[in-house]
């Protein structure tokens, strides 16, 4: 990566920013490959994620106020990951999924005490289904539910509402309702060109 910034033009004058396309780009791609794709397609994006990673990071490196590399990424994801697993290294016990969630959230609670609201830290650049998942999931921790509306929806707004119920209806299933709308989308390309041929 060094050298590719160092000696590639268009390399050298891209700036975080001006990746942030490429990566939202590639984190699809994973997706499909993870979702509809093969073996071979899900390790070639694999590197294609991890090529932003370090992207960025050899960008980071070279700044003149606060530098980081990607060393210093490493170390902090594996400082983060011993510290939310103490039952993988230290004493802590979790024999089931539920009580390693305990231990995790613990950890992240301690580390982010600076947070004032359960939506701090949930990025509203998701995509909006996957937002509304996540934002129930908080805004129950706090005992707010979703509406569930009655009848038809006869505006953009009674839509709006009509869909976070139904997210949270998935939601409560222990459905992905992002995922879900994917593969019937695909199902809905493969119709397309079905119709086409």
């Amino acid at each position: 990566m060094r050298a590719v910034r160092d000696h590639c033009v268009w390399t050298q004058q891209i700036d975080h920013d001006a990746l942030v396309p490429y990566l939202i780009e590639e984190s699809a791609e994973l997706v499909d490959a993870v979702e509809a794709g093969t073996r071979d397609d899900l390790r070639e994006e694999l590197g294609d994620l991890l090529w932003q990673v370090l992207f960025h990071a050899e960008i980071a490196s070279r700044d003149a106020d606060a530098p980081f590399d990607i060393d210093d990424v490493a170390r902090g994801l594996t400082d983060k990951m011993v510290r939310r697993h103490p039952h993988v290294f230290s004493d802590a016990v979790a024999e089931t999924p539920e009580a390693v969630l305990v231990h995790w959230n613990a950890a992240k609670a301690a580390e982010k005490r600076a947070r004032s609201s359960v939506l701090d830290g949930v990025s509203e650049r998701m995509p909006s289904l996957a937002l509304a998942q996540k934002m129930l999931g908080r805004a129950g921790d706090v005992g707010v539910r979703a509406d569930d509306p009655t009848g038809p929806p006869t505006s953009e707004s009674e839509l709006g509402d009509a869909l976070l119920a139904l997210v949270a209806a998935a939601r409560e299933q222990g459905w992905d309702a992002e995922r879900a709308l994917r593969q019937r989308l695909r199902r809905l390309g493969d119709e397309v060109v079905a119709a086409e041929a």
